[in-house]
């Protein structure tokens, strides 16, 4: 179930006066209050040393054990089921929006709006073993290997297409904080499920407000959290259609 993001700011009456009535306003006013609070915000000391580490474990880990046996398994699926390459790397913008190659297992048919436009929950473009792929979040995996580079992160705000950021970055408020950050696999939205498509952009606001929320309140005991939170979503996904 969707939460809303609940902020302790201190206003005064004078502030609350202040407050815009209008809903555009009031979250112009929210996402200034956020900035705020985030730009006074710095985590321990040893954090960014820890977090690299605990990324670099995991993914070595990860695809030692699992990426070992489950990518020929996951490519020799690919090719018997479609045309194309087993790999779909795309630019994604990363931190400080530095482009970089995204790595995911290809999901599609080969078609030319890969770059542009998103993809829906009944997309035609997704092949069946794809749909498979994306319910289990199978697909992302290879990006453990944009983790060991250094591009992305295993917690931290989902990376977008390059098209979606000189979007976005005109019409949210705050946009391009999430930008302060290494981009992550998962993070604070995707456990508050707001995953795959963005249908309306209330949708997208909040995905930032959390975005922002992680990093006004980053931690090593945040990012386990996350981490085991995606671990208990991603089963219950696959085990759903068994449960009723």
């Amino acid at each position: 179930m969707k939460q809303e993001v609940i902020l302790d700011l201190p206003i005064d009456r004078q502030q609350a006066n202040a407050i815009p009535q209008t809903d555009m306003a009031s979250i112009r006013y929210m996402f200034h209050e956020m900035n705020q609070q985030y730009l006074d915000h710095q985590p321990a000391g040893y954090y960014y040393a820890v977090k690299r580490i605990m990324d670099l474990f995991i993914s070595v880990v990860f695809i030692c054990l699992v990426m070992s046996w489950l990518t020929p398994l996951i490519a020799l699926l690919i090719k018997l089921t479609s045309k194309g390459p087993v790999f779909f790397v795309q630019k994604r913008t990363g931190y400080m929006g530095v482009e970089f190659n995204c790595i995911k297992f290809r999901t599609m048919y080969l078609n030319d709006d890969a770059d542009i436009k998103q993809v829906s929950i009944n997309d035609s473009r997704i092949t069946k073993l794809g749909k498979f792929l994306r319910i289990t979040h199978i697909d992302e995996t290879p990006q453990f290997f944009n983790v060991i580079l250094g591009d992305m992160s295993v917690i931290g705000p989902r990376p977008h297409m390059l098209y979606h950021t000189r979007y976005y970055s005109e019409c949210i408020p705050y946009y391009n904080l999430r930008l302060e950050v290494l981009p992550g696999m998962t993070g604070m939205a995707q456990i508050k499920d707001y995953v795959g498509e963005i249908s309306v952009e209330r949708e997208l606001r909040k995905r930032i407000q959390w975005d922002i929320y992680y990093m006004k309140n980053r931690s090593i005991i945040l990012d386990i959290n996350i981490l085991f939170s995606t671990a208990g979503c991603i089963f219950r996904k696959i085990h759903s259609p068994f449960i009723r």
